[in-house]
């Protein structure tokens, strides 16, 4: 429970004592159980066992310590949020454009963070020590849609896997720039920080950057805009703007990689599109701790739905 002090026991199985350990408490990740072995806190035989690879345990009893998670860095904040699943491990939300996810230079509050850590107060578990939301994605200050966030440390670590193996189905829908020739197809790159601007990520060459795979096809063509899917195999930072502006169609309303960014008039007052258009429509994966498949949808928000009806008129 928050803010108290939590003892585990029971009976050692075989293999490495934090695999073993971790197998026993899986509410525990092996990175939170190095730790906790590190600081003295597991008991076997009346004797402090520190040594995370020790095999010679097996059938033991044991005891671990668990201090009380300290307090997040971050206040919290009642901030509205558009909940769409939660449960003791996850929690889904329906971020809306404007939004920063987690505090930062510039965005000390007024974040998902201060949001989730006053909705979440009393629901949380020490995620590392520390009483917060596990952030194992993030999606930019200006998309819209489907994020996913631990409650839990077995969560964190077992959503972390999801991502790191591509486990994870994400889907976006963009508007971009132009009609993309040919309508479909897959984006291969290597994306890393721009050598020329500190702030933006760039297409880098073969050797340098990360692995970024991007597969798009065109759902509907207007006059100087699409509308294209997105679909992400791996999540690097900027992944789909960065892309999109790599073949020519660069997202409406961006203004980090559209340099034309106000050239598309929308609504009754015809202002120009104020942020990327770009918003996580879907999100699926396998529970990490219950092993349901979980899928979710997000409807295209009120601005880029407005936007769409102005392209098509």
């Amino acid at each position: 429970m928050e803010g108290q002090e939590v003892t585990h026991s029971g009976i050692l199985g075989p293999g490495r004592l934090d695999r073993a350990l971790a197998e026993a408490i899986p509410s525990l990740s092996r990175a939170r159980i190095q730790a906790l072995l590190e600081a003295d806190a597991l008991q076997i035989a009346g004797q402090a066992v520190s040594d995370p690879s020790s095999k010679r345990h097996q059938g033991q009893a044991f005891t671990l310590t668990v201090p009380a998670p300290v307090p997040d860095k971050a206040a919290p904040q009642d901030i509205e949020l558009d909940i769409v699943f939660e449960d003791h491990h996850l929690i889904i939300v329906n971020k809306p454009a404007g939004l920063v996810v987690h505090p930062a230079a510039g965005h000390a509050d007024g974040t998902l963070v201060n949001a989730l850590l006053h909705h979440c107060k009393g629901k949380l578990s020490g995620i590392g020590g520390v009483q917060r939301p596990g952030i194992v994605h993030r999606i930019d200050r200006d998309t819209s849609g489907l994020l996913v966030v631990a409650k839990s440390d077995a969560a964190h670590e077992g959503l972390a896997k999801l991502f790191a193996a591509h486990d994870i189905e994400r889907r976006y829908l963009a508007v971009v720039v132009g009609q993309p020739s040919p309508a479909g197809g897959t984006i291969r790159t290597q994306i890393g920080r721009s050598t020329t601007n500190r702030k933006k990520m760039a297409v880098l060459p073969e050797g340098k950057g990360k692995h970024a795979v991007t597969h798009y096809r065109t759902i509907e063509q207007f006059k100087d805009a699409s509308l294209v899917e997105c679909h992400l195999e791996t999540g690097r930072t900027h992944q789909v703007r960065v892309h999109m502006a790599h073949i020519g169609h660069p997202l409406v309303g961006d203004s980090t990689y559209n340099n034309r960014r106000k050239a598309f008039k929308f609504g009754p007052n015809q202002s120009y599109f104020d942020r990327q258009a770009l918003h996580a429509v879907s999100l699926g994966f396998i529970h990490p701790i219950t092993g349901e498949k979980l899928g979710f949808e997000s409807k295209l928000p009120d601005d880029i739905q407005l936007l769409l009806t102005s392209l098509k008129a």
